[in-house]
């Protein structure tokens, strides 16, 4: 009977996990009789919003949720659901009964990210929103604590807006939070109206701020930035301004007419053209990269190899650490000529410039195994090992470091 009963949990919704210890889910309800169940038993509502194709979702629900202090803390306090997002063939009825659901709550609630984690009051009131999840039980309940607290739960504040607080300090305490919580719409506009009140903008506090808000050409902060790189940049470190509006521009130029037709490649003299009214200072030298993002993004790795390594000879003084890692290990998976890995080294190199980043490692390390520098590859990619905290993801670099070990190789061809 015991194994037929954790059958017949096993075999519920998709990445529905059940089990004696851990976050008891709710199953067989209807969101209205959560609700009624939730008001009768005076708990909050955790409402897990997942995708089956999600790997973090997996990770919560496989590792997270079934530890046994995790569930003494949620089953206690609230009635728990799991709520999938996509449709798959594999959906069972359960599943199925909650897609209008799903998609209601999605959209009330601007769910854009996974994972999202909604919580509601006993009277069925959202109060609070987590994206993303935990490494540990600790953790994930650290997260968790601030939906009882009106200070801090997420919901609360935007209502507290909506009355009318516009004070200061609640103001960026507010578009903080909604940019905590992956609202792009209530980050702005609480962002905007904290800009409003201040009256000296370029004041390190400031600077720095506007730094995380501006996302779009439409932010205050992007004509600031645009306009007043230098002084911007003495409060934020040198180019930083810089990449911040060539990334806005990247993404509203040029990404945005290559996800309109995919399959037709751009008019970069057009493109360059149009930018170089727009922006003089910056169009070239986004349209430069576009070339490469877009081969990258169309796998045509023959064209890519020379629009990387143009790019970086003429602006590859300014790149981030984070691109150079990107386009470097781009490079070792893709590019079969050596003089391109070579000047691909380098770039790895570069990253690794005051910070010890373990996934820069590893792909500073494959480069040198691909290169035949197998002795120095192998302590890299040990040292990348020796970074990674116990349950993070250590496998793939143990894997990679057997494999060097072994003589085998880390790439396909």
């Amino acid at each position: 009977m015991r194994k037929l009963i954790f059958l017949l949990l096993f075999l519920a919704p998709a990445i529905a996990f059940s089990q004696e210890k851990g976050i008891q889910f709710v199953h067989g309800l209807t969101w209205e009789q959560v609700k009624e169940k939730a008001k009768a038993e005076n708990k909050y509502i955790f409402v897990d919003c997942f995708t089956t194709w999600c790997g973090p979702c997996k990770f919560m629900s496989s590792t997270i949720f079934p530890l046994e202090e995790v569930g003494n803390y949620f089953n206690d306090k609230f009635i728990s659901v799991k709520l999938q997002l996509d449709k798959t063939e594999a959906d069972n009825d359960e599943v199925k009964s909650w897609y209008a659901t799903g998609e209601s709550i999605a959209k009330e609630y601007s769910v854009n990210a996974y994972p999202t984690f909604l919580f509601f009051n006993p009277q069925g009131e959202a109060v609070h929103r987590v994206v993303g999840g935990a490494s540990d039980g600790p953790g994930w309940i650290k997260r968790v604590t601030p939906a009882f607290d009106p200070e801090q739960q997420y919901y609360t504040l935007i209502k507290q807006y909506e009355k009318g607080n516009q004070s200061p300090e609640f103001l960026k305490k507010a578009s903080v939070a909604a940019m905590e919580a992956y609202d792009e719409k209530n980050a702005a506009v609480l962002s905007k109206a904290y800009l409003a009140t201040q009256k000296d903008l370029y004041t390190k506090d400031n600077l720095e701020y506007i730094s995380k808000f501006t996302r779009s050409s439409k932010d205050e902060g992007f004509a600031l930035l645009l306009k007043n790189p230098k002084k911007a940049n003495a409060a934020l470190g040198e180019g930083k301004a810089e990449r911040i509006v060539k990334g806005i521009i990247l993404q509203e130029e040029v990404f945005s007419r290559i996800a309109k037709n995919k399959d037709q490649e751009p008019d970069w003299n057009a493109l360059s053209a149009d930018l170089g009214k727009k922006y003089p200072a910056f169009g070239e030298e986004v349209v430069v990269e576009g070339k490469v993002r877009y081969f990258q993004y169309t796998r045509n790795w023959e064209k890519f190899a020379p629009a990387v390594m143009s790019y970086m000879k003429k602006y590859g003084s300014g790149v981030s650490p984070e691109k150079l890692n990107d386009f470097a290990w781009t490079v070792f998976e893709n590019c079969k000529d050596m003089t391109c890995v070579t000047e691909a080294l380098e770039w790895s190199k570069r990253s690794l410039e005051g910070n010890n980043n373990p996934m820069f490692m590893d792909t500073y390390a494959n480069i040198l195994y691909k290169m035949g520098k197998k002795d120095e590859a192998i302590a890299w990619e040990g040292k990348a090992l020796n970074l990674i905290p116990e349950g993070g993801d250590r496998k793939a670099y143990a894997e990679t470091l057997d494999k060097m070990k072994k003589g085998e190789k880390t790439w396909i061809d």
